[in-house]
């Protein structure tokens, strides 16, 4: 830089408000809403889908006419939402926002979406619908457990992170492979870290206790069965042409309902189920948090846990 150079201006500030599940950060977006000049962004991959509330835990109409939050209620149930959509339509959104003189504030537990935001995304090959069909009909003669293995033998680092079960990565990462001849693990690691657009801070609501984070998420799930959740799947079953390989249907709480429906899963397991899918969703959340986002943590079970993430936050606004 020359030395009579002006000085680069400051960039416009954004918070990232992340936790695993039942963190309560929809509580605390909304008292920051009331407290700080914010506008929300909803990161999360199920809020993204028309007409489901139940299981996604959006935030009732009430609540979104006081408080709107950008990027919900996207997309059709039928459709898909991918990071790199998110990504260009998250920067949009905050650019928008920095524009009219507020601050964007991110809030959401779809970690890969921070981490696309954060980090940016690799070119990756657009999806096939010939080969993805392909792979589905190999998956139901064989199981994705035998997908799982094809992947570890051509790309064993990615195998290594994703669960034998996990469809849609093991999909697309053959997908990838099939169409690149190269592993997604080596497109991933040649991706250059994007220019920040904001001044961010990162907040993440982690919990002092898993222990009552499970209680958390069990009462939860509860309130979700109570409030009709198998009944909002079968209005979605009614209304779209839905399939259990749609992203909507395999969002968790979808997915152990539809499998009941389907007579893939006993009814009476459906409470134990869900609450088991719940904390491990939780639990790979925290991961991410942990070890790739780092975030400012939070105790999320602490009392004062507004308080304590407006102090955070304060600054930001003179």
């Amino acid at each position: 830089m020359n030395a009579g150079a002006p000085p680069a201006p400051a960039l416009p500030p954004a918070i990232l408000l992340m936790g695993p599940t039942a963190a309560g950060k929809t509580a605390v977006a909304l008292e920051l809403a009331r407290r700080f000049p914010v506008e929300l962004i909803s990161v999360d991959s199920a809020q993204v889908f028309r007409d489901m509330v139940i299981g996604t835990a959006k935030p009732d109409a009430a609540t979104l006419a006081a408080f709107p939050h950008r990027l919900i209620d996207l997309i059709s149930p039928e459709e898909a939402y991918s990071a790199a959509r998110f990504r260009r339509d998250a920067l949009a959104a905050m650019d928008e926002i920095s524009q009219a003189g507020r601050v964007p504030l991110l809030v959401g537990g779809t970690m890969l979406y921070f981490k696309a935001l954060l980090d940016g995304l690799a070119e990756l090959p657009a999806a096939d619908a010939g080969l993805r069909a392909a792979l589905d009909l190999k998956a139901a003669a064989h199981g994705w457990p035998a997908l799982h293995a094809e992947l570890a033998a051509v790309d064993p680092a990615t195998a290594a992170r994703l669960p034998t079960t996990d469809a849609q990565r093991i999909q697309r990462a053959l997908e990838v492979f099939q169409l690149t001849g190269r592993p997604l693990s080596a497109l991933l690691a040649r991706r250059e870290r994007p220019p920040p657009t904001h001044q961010l801070l990162a907040v993440g609501l982690l919990p002092s206790a898993r222990s009552d984070l499970h209680q958390r998420i069990a009462e939860r799930f509860d309130g979700m069965l109570a409030a009709g959740l198998e009944s909002e799947v079968e209005r979605l079953r009614s209304t779209y042409r839905l399939h259990g390989e749609l992203p909507a249907m395999r969002c968790v709480g979808y997915r152990q309902v539809w499998e009941v429906i389907e007579g893939k899963a006993p009814r009476d397991e459906l409470r134990e189920r869900g609450i088991y899918a719940t904390r491990q969703l939780a639990k790979r959340q925290i991961t991410w948090l942990a070890n790739t986002l780092r975030p400012q943590v939070v105790d999320c079970l602490a009392r004062d846990l507004p308080a304590r993430v407006m102090r955070l936050v304060a600054p930001l606004f003179g």
